[in-house]
């Protein structure tokens, strides 16, 4: 069943010759990074991880458990994102400037350590999304896509990882921090840890009343937040009287400020197919 997709995939990898994966720790970076390990010989690996506030502890944790089981480097460079007024301002192409920084960063890693590419986890997918800011950094810095540049699209990428055993082949997306962070919000260095404490009491106060939510977020909005949960997780909260209000209010005490509501999370929308 994956055997097209895999030797597509392989093939595009070992044409590379060597490579430094911007890494995030999930299955599309992780698939990218497997695959290298597949054909590429021992030393012509990296995986590279901006370690900024944007990025959440628990994840960086598990990205650095993923390379290791892999046998890959990983190499953790600063996150300057924050240094950018395009990305602090977070007009709506925050993600190009984040880009930027990142791939700029990882790049010039790449060049002093004579790895001859940076590949993402970009898949074919990614490329009907409506809005994705943060590709045209990516093709400006000439970053590589193997999953795109493959065909595979999440559905396969999620078949491949499943295939070749990989922990992370059912790992819901994560995308960073700032996307909570509502266009016209400015992103700053509270807001970011704000954000990640508000998930965590969240996560900790459904975990008590026996809720595990696959997608969680909150978003800080121009004024209030939203707590949003997967369908299921939505119907349980909504199923047991006072629990989101007990949300709502556990998060005003830890600094969230105007009406906040908890609803259901919807993923970001594709274009439709040409």
């Amino acid at each position: 069943m994956t055997t097209g997709i895999e030797d597509r995939l392989l093939g595009r990898v070992r044409e590379l010759g060597s490579v430094a994966v911007a890494f995030s720790g999930g299955v599309d970076s992780a698939l990218v990074l497997a695959a290298a390990v597949r054909v590429l010989p021992a030393g012509r690996v990296l995986a590279a991880i901006a370690d900024s506030p944007s990025l959440a502890r628990a994840e960086l944790g598990a990205a650095r458990g993923i390379a290791a089981d892999l046998g890959v480097e990983l190499a953790e460079v600063p996150g300057t994102e924050l240094a950018v007024p395009g990305y602090r301002d977070n007009a709506g192409d925050r993600c190009y400037f984040c880009k930027q920084a990142v791939l700029g960063a990882i790049g010039g890693l790449a060049v002093r350590r004579g790895f001859a590419h940076v590949a993402t986890g970009t898949h074919a997918d990614d490329h009907r999304a409506l809005h994705r800011p943060g590709l045209r950094a990516a093709r400006e810095l000439r970053v590589v896509e193997p999953l795109a540049e493959a065909g595979l699209g999440k559905r396969d990428v999620r078949a491949l990882a499943a295939a070749w055993s990989l922990p992370v082949a059912d790992k819901p997306s994560a995308p960073c921090l700032a996307s909570r962070i509502s266009v016209g919000v400015p992103v700053s260095l509270g807001r970011l840890g704000l954000v990640e404490r508000a998930e965590i009491a969240v996560g900790a106060r459904l975990a008590e009343a026996g809720i595990r939510p696959r997608d969680l977020r909150v978003r800080l909005l121009g004024r209030g937040f939203r707590v949003e949960v997967d369908g299921p997780s939505h119907t349980a909260v909504e199923a047991r009287p006072g629990l989101a209000a007990a949300v709502v209010g556990e998060l005003g005490g830890l600094g969230l400020s105007g009406p906040g509501v908890v609803a259901a999370y919807r993923a970001p929308a594709l274009a439709p197919p040409p």
